[in-house]
């Protein structure tokens, strides 16, 4: 089955390129190429399941309207983006209107024929009933700096856009705080689990693990009493995670600080690690020893990124002079509302159920919709 698909853009060279590449690819038969908006609507809303590739780079806020208009317009259509300047800003204006992926341009041709494949797939319901799983730590070597709130409400948020199955993992054996975070009182505990490995597997988690009200969140909590963890060994936490990944399309981990072995074989597992930092001397000079560690553990420099937590504009210290300190870009910002989290945490809720439009809840909001696979988010 071929389907059609529509190309709009000023840019003559990105249009022959995409031609070229739907051609090889031999499922997608293009229909139009045109850098006129009404024109490719007209031709375009006659159909249903269509592909449409919109290049965002000129007349941004008219191609994104236009985006806009044919997610709600037409129920099959699958949008993609292209944009010379993918900043994370317009990432997440795209995928609010509708677009399913934004590609960085110049095109890069296997990136391309990836997310024709995956598109391909969601056309004809070839494609996996889970996506490929991602683990992402959350982490800090200084307490008290809010890893544990990043990882709650990011893993629910997650839970919420992707539909998915996502897993909430407490690896801090002595001082965790999932559960007083979600106010839950579950049955096994993380513990149990890694203590009985050789028992589980995706039934039993799926049917054990505490669910989040009626979300696709299941957590794995910490222990509910100050529990010993010399008896837990490497193989119990590499055994674990093999059950996760198979069971979950994602796994958000709550490490437990400092440098310990465990919380390190954590990090090795991961896909993603959020190094979270606040904006005072301490702190950054505490963010750049672990960057120097997980330099020296071999780490790939993409696979660990920085999150600054209870941002303010109006800091001393700049993210520029953290930057600069630190050798690396800032990922994300998390904003400062010492009320708002306050509230949450003290009710027992994520932020979201106590203002949805506060500027820490849409920030987890978008800082999910960044990492969730429904955005090519790994080039940007």
């Amino acid at each position: 089955m071929d389907i059609k698909t529509f190309v709009i853009s000023e840019n003559e060279n990105t249009s022959n390129l995409l031609k070229l590449y739907l051609e090889e690819h031999g499922k997608f038969q293009l229909s139009v190429t045109t850098s006129d908006f009404i024109k490719a609507y007209d031709a375009i809303k006659s159909n249903n399941k269509v592909l449409v590739i919109v290049d965002i780079s000129e007349y941004q806020e008219q191609a994104l309207n236009f985006v806009s208009k044919i997610s709600s317009d037409i129920k099959n259509a699958k949008i993609i983006t292209l944009s010379d300047k993918p900043d994370m800003d317009l990432v997440i204006r795209a995928m609010r209107v509708g677009a399913s992926d934004l590609i960085p341009l110049p095109l890069i041709k296997q990136d391309f024929i990836e997310i024709l494949d995956k598109l391909y797939a969601d056309f004809t319901g070839l494609g996996r009933q889970k996506s490929k799983c991602n683990i992402i730590s959350v982490y800090s070597n200084k307490g008290g700096i809010g890893k544990t709130s990043i990882a709650t409400n990011l893993a629910l948020e997650l839970a919420k856009i992707t539909k998915e199955n996502v897993a909430l993992i407490d690896l801090n054996f002595q001082l965790g705080d999932i559960t007083t975070f979600l106010d839950l009182k579950p049955t096994y505990n993380i513990s149990y689990m890694l203590q009985n490995t050789e028992k589980i597997n995706s039934e039993f988690l799926l049917s054990t693990l505490e669910r989040y009200k009626e979300t696709s969140l299941y957590v794995l909590a910490d222990p509910p009493y100050f529990k010993p963890s010399e008896n837990i060994n490497l193989k119990n936490i590499e055994s674990l995670f093999k059950v996760l990944r198979e069971t979950f399309s994602y796994v958000i981990v709550d490490t437990s600080g400092g440098f310990d072995k465990k919380a390190l074989r954590a990090l090795e597992l991961s896909d993603l690690v959020f190094l979270v930092t606040t904006v005072n001397l301490p702190a950054v000079r505490n963010c750049q020893r672990c960057l120097e560690m997980f330099d020296n553990m071999g780490f790939e420099r993409e696979k660990i990124q920085i999150i600054i937590n209870r941002h303010m504009e109006n800091d001393e210290i700049t993210t520029e002079d953290i930057k600069e300190a630190i050798g690396k870009n800032i990922y994300w910002k998390i904003p400062n509302n010492y009320f708002t989290m306050m509230s949450a945490i003290n009710k027992g809720v994520p932020v979201s159920e106590i203002n949805p439009d506060s500027n820490v809840a849409l920030s987890y909001k978008n800082l999910a919709l960044l990492i969730s696979d429904n955005i090519y988010y790994k080039r940007i």
